[in-house]
């Protein structure tokens, strides 16, 4: 640690290399590291207070994540995807959970609902709040959940990759308020099909959330109708 003068943006506690990836994310998910921006080290880590060391390898994980790339002569630049590929990782990210939300519904436990129903309350806590990191969050590992519920390693693999890419766009995704309320509307209709292990509903309810999420993000690409 440096002797600098505290910032909200201070690394304290939390295990460094963990703490200095989670922060990370979080500023490239809430858009104070756009796509395309060069990852300064020495700006960066004195923004949070740490060594290069740990922030080089922080940053090499990210890259290994999708999040990053590695650019000749750039060093390491925030992932800008296409239109095109966030359409297809949208659409193979709908597929899996379509498909998990039908095997959730015949072999999953009630304890394990139970799980996903103690998440989908703790995200409408923070979307009363307006909490919008918080839900983010929850948001999204109601969704990780409901995969975890089929129970097959491979495909709870492949999700989560394509996930994480995704962090930035899933996030812009609840932009203004009638978007982010209409996603609390999927939500709640998605948790009450799961409570009732319709699999039909729940797939459909999924496979709309999923195709409107592109909806809600298309304007930040240049991409025809």
């Amino acid at each position: 640690m440096t002797d600098m003068p505290d910032t909200d943006a201070r690394i304290e506690r939390l295990p460094l290399l963990d703490a200095i990836l989670s922060r990370l994310r979080d500023m490239i998910i809430e858009g104070q590291l756009p796509p395309g921006t060069r990852l300064n080290e020495g700006q960066i880590g004195q923004q949070l207070g740490v060594s290069r060391t740990p922030l080089r390898e922080a940053i090499k994980y990210l890259a290994s994540e999708g999040l990053v790339e590695l650019v000749p002569s750039r060093g390491a630049v925030v992932k800008q995807f296409g239109a095109r590929e966030v359409r297809d990782m949208l659409e193979v990210i709908r597929i899996l959970e379509q498909q998990a939300g039908i095997i959730a519904c015949t072999q999953a436990t009630d304890a394990g609902i139970a799980e996903v129903r103690a998440l989908h309350d703790q995200m409408l806590d923070c979307y009363a709040r307006r909490d919008r990191m918080a839900y983010y969050k929850l948001n999204q590992a109601i969704h990780t959940a409901i995969v975890a519920l089929a129970d097959n390693g491979a495909l709870c693999e492949v999700h989560a990759r394509l996930q994480t890419r995704l962090k930035r766009i899933r996030f812009i995704g609840h932009e203004g308020a009638d978007k982010w309320a209409g996603a609390v509307a999927e939500h709640e209709q998605m948790i009450l099909a799961l409570e009732a292990r319709e699999a039909e509903g729940l797939s459909e309810i999924l496979g709309r959330h999923l195709t409107l999420a592109w909806d809600r993000v298309r304007a930040e690409f240049d991409a025809p109708s």
